[in-house]
């Protein structure tokens, strides 16, 4: 168990939770009460997913990759972990209030987002790992939704839970974030 915590320290966990919780609160309390819904969770769920992406580095990478441990289960293990936290904290705000989005879509939602962060964290660095899962939201609030493919894409987040280009889209995030995330780890 010692392992796990200097983990979780090594990684700001406490840090990035307490993050999450001040951030998706004060999202939820200025949003929710003027228009509930697809959006109001989507900013929820990007502020609850960038702020703990930023644990997907620890202090020093060269003691990370000199590590005498297996990272590509712990990185895969942190990545999903992300994911249901972040689920689980609008989850949980939605019990308490308003029903913003059905359970599957922010399941699908919090997936999605997370594997952005995942792939910004691998391309970028992890104190850049905020800026996918910040910047495809705020770019999708501001393209018409439409039927067509390349919308439907554009907007996943935005899409009810029934949409297959939506959910497709989620999953591909989730899985090219976490492999590549696991495989290669954060940026230099």
């Amino acid at each position: 168990m010692r392992w796990l915590t200097l983990y979780a320290r090594s990684r700001q966990v406490p840090a990035c939770v307490a993050a999450v919780l001040v951030g998706t609160t004060v999202a939820w309390s200025l949003i929710a009460d003027d228009q509930p819904g697809l959006r109001t969770a989507s900013i929820v769920l990007a502020t609850a997913v960038a702020a703990t992406a930023a644990g997907l580095s620890g202090q020093d990478l060269a003691l990370d990759r000199t590590a005498a441990i297996r990272w590509l289960p712990r990185r895969a293990a942190h990545v999903l972990l992300i994911g249901a936290f972040a689920a689980a904290t609008l989850l949980v705000l939605q019990r308490i209030g308003a029903d913003l989005a059905p359970t599957a879509v922010v399941i699908r939602d919090a997936a999605g987002l997370t594997g952005l962060a995942a792939l910004a964290a691998t391309a970028f660095g992890a104190q850049y790992a905020w800026t996918l899962p910040v910047a495809w939201p705020t770019i999708a609030f501001f393209i018409p939704m439409s039927d067509d493919l390349p919308f439907r894409i554009t907007t996943w987040m935005l899409r009810p839970p029934d949409t297959t280009a939506a959910t497709w889209t989620a999953i591909t995030l989730a899985v090219l974030g976490t492999t590549a995330y696991a495989v290669a780890g954060p940026r230099r």
